[in-house]
């Protein structure tokens, strides 16, 4: 009798677990009928998984309203024990994944709405950015912490200016939200709105007062982060209201290099028109390389540019008009011997066109002895450049003057170059440059 005691105690052990895995399966699989199933087996809806996330909490990341309101109505607890595992809190997964109908289901069931993730993140914070903002005012009003941040010191206005939800951010605003509050890494909503890539946030909390002049303690301005994260429409507005032209960013960028470099002629005409220095040199990086040859650190080194010499290697030809008219010096050289031309060079005939046309000579040098024609031949090897393109810069060039036989400080002329092997344009040299049919490449 004892054993066969055992025997049917054992097997309804088995059962129970068998049920539970079911449970779980039916579950991760949105089947609300072999849901139904499962508990009619005796699964237990409250019992925790290994990791301590509860049945309720996986049903919620299926986004499945009909499997969640079932799991509700046989019982689910949508508030899990303390010792349990905050971040698995069924509302909090609920508001990371944003449906409206799941977050008020939850709410209906009396979710705790400050309870938060092990790191200190709100359900608000987390609907702020992910859900709508009628859950957002739901929230609010059940007494969810308007300013409650994280571990990181990051608010629920933030997580609303990160993920461009401008309605809860004016929600937010209206409900008392710290509109300058400052996170432990020192940025501000402003600057979280800036990563949304949607201008309206950025400038909402600007209309609403943020503080357009805070800078970050490594020395980040607003209209620096702005540009970094191509929101030109709230740069243009930054310039406009009043910024410090002459900083330098981490790249060792001021602002009218930074706008060139994006390529953005109406900002650099903004710019310009405030008084930027057309002939302001880029400055020393402050970002720190790791070089894997002989596993050093040091910060990236370049030589300073002009802001033409810059457009010149991007060959924007607009941006370098703009630059000339308002007072750019077309003779100016790098460190390297670089010039207009050794820049223009890089990247396409009418900008190479434009810089002969600004500062006529086709044979300068770098301080390696090389010509235009050189280094064109040079990139050839390794630049993303068509045969077309490349053939067009020789037209340019032959036409300017170019010598073939000046060698640079290493003794090797144009015409070396192009005999190699692997060079790809033979054909295109030789036609613009008129070269005998005696002269083999």
């Amino acid at each position: 009798m004892l054993a066969l005691a055992a025997a049917l105690c054992s097997t309804s052990v088995a059962q129970a677990e068998s049920a539970d895995d079911a449970l779980m399966r039916a579950i991760y699989a949105g089947d609300t009928a072999k849901v139904t199933q499962a508990l009619k087996r005796g699964a237990n809806l409250n019992k925790p998984r290994p990791d301590g996330s509860l049945p309720l909490a996986w049903a919620v990341e299926t986004q499945n309203p009909v499997l969640v309101s079932l799991l509700l109505g046989k019982g689910a607890k949508v508030n899990p024990a303390s010792e349990q595992p905050p971040s698995f809190s069924p509302l909090v997964v609920a508001c990371q994944r944003g449906d409206p109908t799941i977050v008020a289901a939850l709410l209906d069931a009396g979710a705790d709405v400050n309870r938060t993730t092990s790191t200190g993140i709100s359900p608000l914070a987390l609907c702020a950015g992910n859900s709508t903002v009628a859950m957002v005012q739901r929230l609010l009003a059940l007494g969810a912490k308007v300013d409650a941040a994280d571990d990181t010191g990051q608010t629920p206005l933030m997580w609303a200016a990160a993920k461009g939800q401008g309605a809860a951010v004016k929600l937010l605003l209206d409900n008392g939200a710290e509109l300058n509050r400052v996170t432990a890494k020192g940025f501000t909503p402003l600057f979280f709105a800036l990563t949304s890539k949607t201008p309206d946030t950025a400038l909402m909390l600007l209309d609403a007062g943020a503080n357009a002049d805070y800078v970050t303690p490594d020395g980040t301005s607003l209209v620096q982060m702005a540009i970094y994260q191509q929101q030109f429409a709230v740069a243009e507005r930054l310039i406009q209201r009043g910024a410090d032209l002459t900083a330098y960013d981490r790249n060792g960028n001021q602002l009218l290099h930074a706008a060139v470099r994006h390529r953005q002629l109406p900002l650099v005409q903004t710019l310009l028109a405030k008084g930027a220095n057309p002939n302001a040199l880029t400055g020393t990086s402050a970002v720190v390389w790791r070089y894997e040859v002989n596993f050093t650190s040091r910060p990236y080194v370049t030589y300073p540019q002009t802001p033409l010499l810059l457009a010149a290697e991007l060959g924007d030809t607009d941006i370098m008009r703009a630059l000339v008219a308002a007072g750019a010096d077309v003779n100016f050289r790098a460190q390297d011997g670089t010039s207009l031309v050794l820049a223009a060079v890089r990247s396409n005939a009418s900008a190479l066109s434009l810089a002969l046309s600004l500062a006529p000579d086709v044979n300068i040098t770098n301080n390696s002895g090389k010509t235009a024609l050189h280094l064109l031949l040079g990139y050839s090897f390794y630049m993303p450049m068509t045969i077309e393109q490349i053939a067009a810069m020789f037209e340019v060039l032959a036409a300017q003057g170019a010598r073939i036989s000046l060698a640079d400080s290493s003794g090797q002329t144009p015409l070396d170059i192009a005999k190699r092997e692997d060079f790809k344009a033979k054909a295109e040299f030789a036609s613009a440059f008129h070269l005998s049919s005696k002269v083999q490449l």
